[in-house]
């Protein structure tokens, strides 16, 4: 089959065409904006490439046309396919469809985490030697990409609470049809499709009513947003799944032994130690997370524990860039306050009293629009110079992050930003460079700007 992919170069549709072309189909696809590393990537496994969305694709006369959420009525490609009633599907529907319904899925949903728990999910089951597929939003650094197909019986996914299409406004997650879910937190996001938090729950809701009696739903017991979804209503149950908590005085616990460890714990029982290099204790839930749903699908505790000391992250999640004079610049993809808050408290665990100079670029949907400007100064008050780059938003960033004072500089400009850095930056400082996108290069620039004599 040939199918043809509106809006290939986002994660979750790059990987469906990695998984597509494994599967044997011819794939195609466009994009807005075609360039690597993803174009490179998809291009290295045979998958053509086009820029933009002229409507002459459909002489291509796919077999299908599968559609991403970045697509909207009035794309001159979607309107000739809709004018011309040929086939087309959403990613998350061809997913389910195609691959999913034949799997044993473990899904890992949440505003927070996703990335991260998915990655060491996928990577458990593959030391537990189940030759796991797997669809992520990032590239875990123990495997070669973000997506694969196998042979194997369980397929690990980030479930995304993001719309499906424009012709489909549920979330992606309930297409997925999990048998274990991971459900690591649950705060308001994504304000450009949902009103409030309450609507969020709502999907979060639909989710759990699908996982089967005999599945399993592991959730953090922490959460007040997660108990309501798992609540009963008016003295009716709406969680028909066995439940188990992670986190605080729940089934699954952790005790810190040193920076680097932690012992696992269930019941009260200690049942194995996990020594690792990851840093922050929001990576210790999401281990906790990992084993409890690794062992619903058949993984010993011992061998999760095991494989999770081999576990090596994933690529922009507190990832060095390099260093130059002593100073250290790091990229991660916090876009959030509480990831950002999170971030900053995992590396202060690695560096101590040293400094730390946030930069930020508020690029998420929900960043730009300003709904939680507000929080975002308190996030960033552990740094000791913070760093805002006020290009594309349209809210008082200045006005916003006034309660840091002196240490905060904001700039519209990127190059004006790298050398308000560099004046400050000196030996021993780290600089955590945080946004959910590419951010003009920023990094590569820090760090030749650094390196300049002075």
């Amino acid at each position: 089959m040939h199918i043809h992919i509106l809006g290939i170069c986002g994660t979750f549709m790059g990987g469906i065409a990695v998984i597509a072309r494994q599967a044997g189909h011819r794939v195609t696809g466009c994009d807005a904006n075609v360039y690597p590393p993803m174009s490179t990537q998809l291009q290295s496994r045979g998958i053509d490439l086009i820029e933009g969305w002229d409507p002459s694709q459909t002489a291509l006369a796919p077999d299908l046309f599968v559609v991403g959420n970045v697509v909207s009525r009035g794309n001159p490609l979607m309107e000739a396919i809709l004018d011309q009633g040929l086939r087309y599907i959403s990613g998350p529907q061809w997913l389910y469809e195609n691959v999913l319904r034949d799997k044993w899925v473990l899904a890992v949903a949440g505003t927070h985490g996703k990335t991260t728990t998915a990655s060491m999910l996928a990577w458990v089951l593959e030391h537990a030697g189940l030759n796991p597929g797997f669809l992520i939003g990032g590239v875990p650094m123990n495997f070669d990409a973000s997506a694969r197909l196998t042979d194997g019986a369980f397929f690990a996914i980030e479930a995304d609470e993001y719309d499906t299409a424009f012709f489909d406004k549920r979330s992606k997650f309930v297409h997925y049809r999990p048998r274990t879910a991971i459900l690591n937190n649950l705060e308001f996001d994504h304000a450009d499709i949902f009103d409030d938090l309450k609507a969020i729950e709502t999907q979060f809701h639909n989710l759990v009513r699908i996982v089967p009696r005999a599945g399993l739903i592991v959730a953090n017991g922490r959460d007040e947003a997660l108990a309501r979804v798992l609540a009963p209503s008016n003295g009716k149950p709406r969680c028909w799944t066995p439940v188990e908590n992670f986190d605080a005085n729940s089934q699954w616990n952790a005790r810190e032994l040193d920076a680097n460890t932690f012992e696992v714990r269930f019941g009260g029982e200690a049942l194995g130690a996990v020594h690792w290099d990851l840093l922050g204790r929001h990576n210790v839930s999401n281990a906790l997370a990992t084993i409890a749903a690794a062992r619903h699908a058949g993984v010993p505790v011992a061998t999760a524990v095991a494989g999770l000391g081999g576990f090596r992250n994933v690529r922009r999640r507190l990832e060095v860039r390099g260093s130059a004079r002593g100073i250290t610049v790091y990229d991660d993809f916090a876009h959030h306050p509480t990831a950002i808050e999170t971030t900053i408290a995992g590396l202060r665990s690695k560096v101590g009293m040293a400094r730390i100079l946030a930069v930020l670029e508020p690029r998420s949907n929900t960043m730009k629009m300003g709904v939680m400007k507000d929080t975002l100064a308190p996030s960033l008050a552990d740094a000791q110079g913070v760093f805002c780059y006020t290009g594309g938003i349209d809210w008082p960033a200045a006005a916003a992050l006034a309660p840091l004072g002196e240490k905060l500089s904001c700039a519209d400009d990127l190059d004006a930003l790298v050398r308000s850095i560099v004046a400050v930056a000196r030996a021993g400082d780290h600089v955590l460079v945080m946004s959910n996108g590419g951010f003009g290069g920023v990094h590569a620039r820090l760090l030749e700007a650094l390196a300049e004599p002075a």
